[in-house]
């Protein structure tokens, strides 16, 4: 037995888990980076279903270039295709494709961008559509100082960059923000001490930035579209609040029915963008996260990238934010009002219903005692008729020569008749009863 063997400890049994979970931290790390190289930058909108699309596209690309393709379960890929590095990694909404060419080239932007390396054929069938597109050049930082006038002229239309020393002042980053005619936005980041590693970190935050910012705001033109619903929502549920407070029980149905129509269309419509508005919240958490990682250091005169998109985006996150408080609260209200106006109309028809068996109960005694009416009647209808048959019975009898008192005949048999009678008729009554039950 080796040393290694006899000093090994014999554990129990792994959680099915634990070894996904623990190369999940250690999954999809940035692209190790030598200056001078320029990248391309794709985010693909697709939803979650697109993902094996996306893989065969990888690994259509990858067999082009005779590459080892991704796995047929792979949510990430990084290769060396020749003519230029590529990494994709699938993400729950969006994927994102970076291409990277190594060397300096006179415009990285222009004719020379990472992207004319890659096949254009290639490039128009990626499933989705555009979230973010950008060119990106990491270059040496030149021993004299940044002339940002000149960088803003030459590469950025004369726009205002929006920049910092990032890395603890290892690089200066710049940017504009703004999307130019081809499509694509542009990153310039100046290398003074990054480690390959640090200069992928940096590049990967920068684009993470960009992606993240525009998911975000894509809750915006919600908020904005949500506002007039909920505003008329929120004046038909004042109008229904005051019909319910001058308003008798009988129109409390029609009411009922226009708070549940209300409440139905606030549900549809919170089904429909709460997962928006959440995911805005997460990717606006994310922006705020990859800054503060940044770790920016002002530049003179310029905007850093916290300013930059606290100026821009807070705004629009706050007015994301109160609208799906505004939804969540204007639903709260109707489930209340609902709740309210449907325990009135339940009152309400209890209160019907009693007064319905009560009138009922006092139906069911007047027929009780018109019931017992029309037995005593009907007692002494066939009382008469049977001693009027045993007085006919009688005259018979007298008639015959017999000594008889039709008379008194008559008189003693009308008690034994009436009760054999009222006896007979209550054996009758509970027959009937008993077959009823």
């Amino acid at each position: 037995m080796s040393g290694a063997d006899a000093g090994a400890i014999r554990l129990p049994e792994n959680h099915p888990l634990r070894i996904e979970l623990n190369d999940e931290v250690h999954a999809r790390p940035p692209e190790a980076l030598l200056t001078p190289c320029r990248m391309s930058y794709l985010a693909m909108y697709s939803d979650w279903p697109f993902r094996d699309e996306d893989r065969r596209t990888v690994y259509a690309l990858a067999e082009r270039f005779g590459v080892q393709p991704p796995e047929n379960s792979a949510n990430h890929y990084s290769a060396d295709l020749g003519p230029f590095r590529i990494k994709w990694e699938r993400h729950t909404e969006f994927t994102r494709y970076l291409f990277i060419v190594a060397g300096e080239v006179d415009d990285p932007f222009g004719a020379s961008a990472a992207l004319q390396h890659v096949p254009s054929d290639w490039i128009a069938e990626l499933p989705g559509k555009v979230i973010a597109a950008a060119h990106a050049a990491l270059l040496p930082a030149p021993r004299k100082t940044l002339d940002f006038d000149a960088i803003a002229q030459r590469h950025f239309a004369g726009n205002m960059l929006i920049g910092a020393g990032v890395g603890g002042a290892s690089a200066t980053a710049v940017t504009d923000f703004r999307i130019r005619p081809d499509g694509f936005n542009r990153f310039l980041v100046y290398d003074t001490s990054l480690t390959p590693r640090q200069a992928g970190r940096t590049f990967q935050r920068l684009f993470e930035i960009e992606t993240y910012r525009v998911l975000a705001l894509l809750a915006f033109p919600v908020a904005r579209s949500l506002g007039p619903f909920l505003l008329e929502s929120e004046r038909e549920l004042a109008r229904i609040a005051t019909s319910m407070t001058s308003s008798g029980e009988q129109d409390d149905p029609q009411l009922l029915e226009r708070l549940s129509k209300l409440e139905a269309a606030i549900a549809s419509r919170h089904a429909d963008n709460d997962y928006r508005f959440s995911a805005a919240q997460a990717y606006h958490a994310l922006v705020g996260r990859r800054i503060e990682e940044l770790r920016e250091s002002r530049l003179p005169g310029m905007q850093t990238f916290k300013e930059f998109t606290e100026r821009r985006l807070v705004p629009a996150m706050d007015t994301c934010r109160s609208t799906s408080a505004r939804q969540a609260s204007l639903s709260e209200r109707v489930a209340q009002t609902t709740q309210l106006l449907s325990t009135r109309v339940e009152v309400s028809a209890g209160r019907q219903n009693q007064a319905l068996l009560e009138s009922m109960d006092r139906r069911a005694r007047l027929q009780l005692r018109l019931q017992e009416t029309v037995e005593g009647l009907s007692i002494a209808a066939v009382t008469y008729y049977i001693v009027g048959l045993v007085k006919y019975a009688a005259e018979g009898v007298a008639a015959l020569g017999i000594d008889v008192n039709v008379y008194l005949v008559t008189g003693l048999s009308i008690p034994l008749v009436a009760g054999l009678v009222a006896l007979g008729v209550r054996r009758i009554r509970r027959a009937v009863a008993s077959s009823n039950s």
